[in-house]
């Protein structure tokens, strides 16, 4: 089963009354130095922080009472465990989070405050999914993917269908891919209004989506290290059929180039967005293709910052 636009309509309806609808902001000074008309979907604005409490909750709604009752349990480095402990919270169900030991302690503290039930685990893919599945045979959870899940990738469309409600004659959107679930949801969402071209945009540190996109299968991320903490996963299997068919193209960004847009960002726009949310501004910011004059939309992704270390600190 592939996810489609009546999947991301749906869940619009279904997680209406718990999200938020977030602003689109623009801001002149930015317009100006990228040289195009730039529409920001502030997802740094959402509940937990982060564009990822539209798929959890999306996911945690989806569930017979049945299911539910079980709780549910996931894999994450940060947005997404606050995301599903939430949503979970906000049911009454419990949510078990499977983080890795060297996860920024502002997105520890924060899953611990949404009431998720945290087991600490080695920070690799494997030991992530057999902590998970571990607990999964334990408990009878329901398993919510941070991406590779088609009720997550349908949640996660929404905030483009938001901005497409608001500004109806984009050119082009940038979304930034880590796992894929808010860049293939978007990709989906965009079906409404045709024409409008998809980009992603991704750390040159960890270059795996462009790099799939180039072999023309999924090539894993090995041992990342970029300052986008939130995009350090690989494509799922879900999300990279998706990505390929849809979206144009994978432009990758420099750690200077995120580091600077986010920084302009606070400054003149006085918008709080984490590095990955950053990546989109990068794109524009670092002209590595020409969007001169065009209507960009780009999804702030998130804006869970860790204030003691932020990257322009010395």
């Amino acid at each position: 089963m592939t996810v489609s636009l009546q999947d991301v309509l749906q869940a619009a309806q279904r997680i209406k009354p718990y999200i938020h609808r977030t602003p689109v902001l623009t801001n002149s000074s930015l317009n100006e130095k990228v040289g195009a008309q730039v529409f920001m979907k502030c997802e740094n604005l959402q509940k937990v922080g982060a564009f990822k409490f539209r798929g959890a909750s999306n996911a945690v709604w989806s569930l017979t009472d049945e299911e539910a009752a079980h709780g549910v349990v996931t894999h994450s480095s940060g947005n997404h465990a606050q995301a599903l402990a939430l949503a979970a919270k906000m049911r009454g169900i419990p949510a078990y989070i499977v983080m890795p030991s060297n996860a920024p302690q502002v997105k520890k503290n924060a899953v611990a405050g949404y009431g998720g039930q945290i087991t600490f685990c080695e920070p690799t893919l494997e030991a992530r999914e057999s902590t998970m599945e571990g607990i999964r045979l334990s408990t009878g959870a329901s398993v919510v993917h941070p991406y590779n899940d088609e009720r997550v990738i349908a949640g996660q469309g929404t905030a483009a269908l938001e901005l497409l409600e608001e500004i109806p004659d984009l050119d082009v959107i940038i979304a930034p891919v880590g796992g894929g679930g808010l860049l293939s949801g978007t990709a989906i969402a965009v079906e409404k209004k045709k024409g409008i071209r998809v980009i992603a945009a991704e750390p040159e540190k960890a270059d795996d989506a462009f790099r799939s996109m180039q072999a023309g299968e999924i090539i894993p991320s090995l041992n990342p290290k970029t300052i986008a903490d939130g995009l350090l996963t690989s494509l799922g299997s879900l999300t990279y059929p998706i990505i390929k068919e849809r979206v144009e193209q994978v432009v990758t960004v420099s750690e200077l180039g995120i580091i600077e847009s986010m920084k302009f960002v606070w400054e003149r726009a006085k918008i709080v967005i984490e590095p990955s949310a950053a990546t989109v501004i990068a794109v524009l910011w670092e002209k590595k293709i020409d969007l001169s004059g065009l209507k960009v939309g780009v999804i702030l992704s998130g804006g869970n910052v860790d204030l003691e270390k932020l990257p322009w600190q010395k």
